[in-house]
């Protein structure tokens, strides 16, 4: 696999879990009534704690992983059943709708940047995590990271700017959030959460293979586990 492969199915995989355009609905939920600078201010602290918290586990990941005796590939297939559980649930239901009571407008009024903050600090939980930042979305860095080792100090370059990357359409998405739900409308907002469902479900079953390939001799052909690799 190139770089430029694993950069985009890692942008793929971790576009589909945090599910920017998916969340859009949620986060306009839980900034009902808020100011539009304050709205951007929220959308900016959120996007800086995805950069901040996922980076963590893309350098630290694995090394948890020793300290507690885990194996790469019992993780691959922990992260690939988690991730299809998340895919299946997207693709079948609107599994946001459950997040969309985050919303406090009252408050709205009082605006400026210590409100921003505080709005954020109470949307930690649940909007950024578990909803944005799940074990779905670590159980990926932590996978993408261990495959990066084999590219060196290139390979955790690009994994950061990739982290970076969807940090940042996460962040235009929120930005968006008026203009995207006039465009896409309830039905078309509802397909979004069910294709990147679909896309997630299939990343798992890949995830699955390799761990299975990794761990076992012969269950897997190589050209399932690894498809691409040399070009095919």
């Amino acid at each position: 696999m190139s770089q430029w492969d694993f950069a985009v199915n890692f942008f793929v995989a971790l576009f589909a879990l945090l599910d920017p355009v998916g969340n859009v609905p949620v986060f306009a939920a839980a900034t009902a009534g808020v100011l539009g600078r304050d709205r951007a201010r929220i959308a900016l602290y959120i996007s800086l704690f995805v950069v901040g918290f996922l980076t963590f586990f893309y350098f630290s990941g694995l090394s948890l992983l020793t300290f507690f005796g885990i194996s790469q590939p019992a993780f691959r297939i922990a992260g690939g059943v988690i991730l299809f559980m998340l895919g299946l649930e997207m693709a079948r239901d609107d599994f946001t709708a459950t997040y969309a009571d985050a919303a406090d407008p009252e408050e709205a009024a009082k605006g400026g940047r210590t409100y921003a903050r505080k709005r954020f600090e109470r949307m930690i939980v649940p909007f950024a995590m578990p909803l944005l930042i799940g074990p779905g979305a670590i159980s990926t860095v932590v996978i993408y990271a261990d495959q990066a080792r084999a590219y060196g100090l290139a390979g955790a370059a690009i994994g950061v700017g990739v982290i970076t990357a969807v940090s940042v359409a996460t962040l235009l998405a929120f930005l968006a959030t008026p203009l995207i739900t006039r465009i896409l409308g309830r039905i078309g907002l509802t397909i979004v959460v069910r294709v990147l469902g679909l896309i997630l479900c299939a990343l798992a079953v890949q995830f699955m293979f390799a761990g299975l390939a990794d761990s076992t001799i012969g269950i897997i052909q190589p050209e399932a586990a690894a498809p691409y690799q040399n070009g095919h």
